[in-house]
């Protein structure tokens, strides 16, 4: 905020300059005017919010500056410093539009409170304006969603909402309200979050606005426009052009889905929801650019559920608790994701909540307690995430961690860690040394702990673990008999009905078919 001091006493100038830290109130001292003439000469270019003016002065005195500052900059506070002689004289000031008057022999606490009260004056101001806007676009967007959605109803026509918007000279809409027109959603980035967001946005649209035949609004993190066009088979040349201006002006990225050209304003809930589908787009088609339903039409959907190699390399990471490794695995994923040139929102959002319900598999299997870990309530919004893999990162290294927080309690960590190891491998040649390794023990003293702790054998463990997974397949699938003995680690599948006999007392078909099963 600007504060301009005038004075013919170069004495009085220069206190006034010198003596208050205007800094430290939040406000920018100008360059303070000999005269009322220099003042009004400068105003105009300089726009002081607040004025602190002697009243007496050679030439224009300060009542009279007063009301040539109002009729320029009508909001700008006026303070007038007075002598006692002309103290009824300022009095009279105060019904010219002066804020304040003070003597000139007050102290720099009394002159301090006077600049203090209008700032704080200008600042009300701007709160309601700024209030007032917003109540303002609210409304204006809330018109333009109902045209937007098809349902302006018989009382409203959306030509005249159009119109009534205030934009009529860029959009121009003919007495009959018919025009080639169409619906532009932009999103503007790399400014930062919250209120840096928030300019980039308002200097966005500014920019568009004076570039495109067209009028915007803006809500939240995207800008909307509705252009008007020039012909039916126009393509985007002027949009891109705008759009590439607006990035190298701002230093930033700059995306925009455009929707189908449509003839009339009553049509413009088909442009609009066009738009729409395009933006749902943004992040698999990139941060910049202009694009139309042709860039999408070829997206038939990728792959929705991870695979078992997938599943048992993460399983291996979370039982490793290797944050560093995750993060690679998660980049990695995420990135061929979005590389795919078949994939859409919903198809993304379903891999990787996939991938989400397979580490609450994994966590089940590791705490080998019968109890399930539940999956997330509600799906977490990856397709509409800036940074998938990020989000990704942060729920399965959250779930890692609570984990091995949970087994570090436990005085022999390393057999919840072996344990878990073995259940993620049932279906490899699994050895007693491999499982050693993994845990960093000998295996002879590993063998003895193991027995210790779990009261079996590493072999019987082994296998019983391996039975169950099998009874568990075969009651929740069709997989064909020699594929679960493979899931389960058994080349031989006579060898491995034997073994499934033993356990549970049927041959593997015997078992699915009992009821229960």
């Amino acid at each position: 905020m600007r504060i301009l001091i005038v004075d013919d006493e170069v004495i009085i100038r220069t206190g006034l300059c010198t003596v208050i830290d205007w800094k430290e109130l939040g406000l920018t001292l100008l360059e303070p005017a000999e005269s009322a003439e220099e003042a009004l000469e400068r105003i105009p270019q300089e726009k002081p919010h607040i004025v602190l003016t002697d009243i007496r002065m050679p030439g224009m005195d300060g009542i009279a500056l007063a009301q040539e500052i109002k009729k320029l900059l009508p909001d700008t506070e006026i303070v007038i410093l007075t002598g006692y002689d002309d103290f009824a004289y300022a009095q009279q000031a105060l019904r010219q539009g002066v804020a304040d008057y003070l003597l000139k022999t007050s102290g720099p606490e009394e002159i301090i409170k006077a600049a203090l009260k209008a700032r704080q004056t200008i600042m009300d101001k701007w709160e309601l304006l700024r209030n007032e806007q917003a109540r303002t676009a609210a409304f204006r967007y809330q018109l333009l969603e109902r045209v937007f959605e098809g349902r302006t109803g018989n009382d409203t026509d959306p030509a005249q909402v159009l119109n009534w918007l205030g934009e009529r000279s860029k959009i121009d809409l003919p007495a009959d309200g018919t025009c080639l027109m169409r619906v532009i959603l932009v999103q503007a980035t790399g400014w930062g979050e919250g209120h840096l967001a928030d300019l980039l946005n308002g200097a966005a649209d500014n920019m568009l606005s004076e570039l495109l035949p067209s009028l915007s609004l803006v809500k939240g993190e995207r800008i909307t426009l509705v252009m008007r066009v020039d012909s039916a088979n126009e393509g985007t040349g002027e949009l891109e052009r705008a759009v590439r201006r607006v990035g190298q002006t701002l230093k930033c990225t700059v995306f925009a889905a455009a929707g189908c050209i449509v003839a009339r304003p009553q049509e413009l809930h088909r442009s609009f929801r066009e738009a729409e589908i395009i933006y749902s787009y943004r992040l698999l088609l990139g941060e910049s650019g202009v694009y139309v339903l042709g860039d999408i039409a070829s997206r038939s959907g990728g792959r929705t559920v991870c695979s078992q190699e997938e599943e048992k390399e993460l399983s291996g990471i979370l039982v490793s608790n290797n944050p560093a490794q995750l993060r690679q695995w998660v980049n990695r994923i995420v990135r061929e994701q979005m590389d795919d040139g078949t994939v859409t929102p919903n198809s993304l959002q379903a891999y990787l909540q996939s991938v989400v319900f397979a580490s609450h598999r994994w966590l089940e299997r590791a705490k080998g307690d019968g109890r399930a870990s539940a999956p997330p309530a509600t799906a977490y919004p990856f397709d509409t995430d800036p940074r998938p893999e990020a989000e990704l990162f942060r729920i399965l290294s959250s779930l890692m961690s609570a984990f091995h927080d949970t087994i570090s309690d436990s005085r022999y960590t390393y057999m919840q860690r072996a344990i878990a190891y073995i259940r993620d491998r049932l279906d490899q040649h699994l050895t007693l040394q491999d499982v050693a390794r993994f845990v960093h023990l000998t295996p002879n003293h590993f063998s003895e702990v193991f027995k210790k702790e779990t009261g079996q054998s590493y072999i019987e463990f082994v296998t019983l673990e391996r039975m169950r997974k099998a009874a568990d397949v075969l009651s929740s699938t069709q997989m064909k008999i020699g594929e679960v003995a493979g899931a389960v680690g058994y080349e031989d599948i006579k060898y491995f009905s034997q073994q499934f006999k033993k356990y549970y007392g049927k041959t593997p078909s015997e078992f699915r078919q009992s009821p229960g099963s």
